[in-house]
């Protein structure tokens, strides 16, 4: 029982430490920060929903890589049941023209390193 005020003040410490990054960020106000992302240049349909591809993209674009590799395929079904070349660079960038307001500021928040562009070549970058 001697030591039952240094277990409480371990205790305190420890809730401290353990609670830092939440009121370290509440403090800087960037608890509730979202980037906002740049939207489309066109009024294009997407191949997916918006909510599919804010947490699905990446599997979508590994089953296309997939798809285009090992089976052959160059065409997918969008979501109103017309066909789309199966494509990060014609189909994805053909409406998300500007990587750098549009995946790299999203990459960046959810502090991601995709490997997308180790292959892929941004149209703008060869200019």
């Amino acid at each position: 029982m001697r030591d039952k005020g240094r277990i409480i003040i371990g205790l305190v410490i420890f809730l401290i430490l353990i609670t830092f990054p939440v009121w370290y960020n509440v403090a800087r106000g960037k608890a509730g920060y979202v980037p906002q992302l740049e939207k489309p240049a066109t009024v294009k349909q997407c191949v997916r929903d918006t909510s599919f591809m804010k947490a699905h993209h990446m599997d979508l674009l590994d089953e296309w890589r997939d798809r285009v590799v090992r089976k052959g395929e160059v065409m997918d079904i969008d979501m109103a049941g017309k066909p789309v070349e199966m494509s990060l660079t014609r189909t994805c960038l053909g409406c998300h023209h500007n990587r750098e307001a549009f995946c790299n500021r999203c990459h960046s928040y959810m502090d991601v390193s995709p490997y997308c562009w180790d292959c892929h070549v941004d149209p703008k970058e060869t200019k």
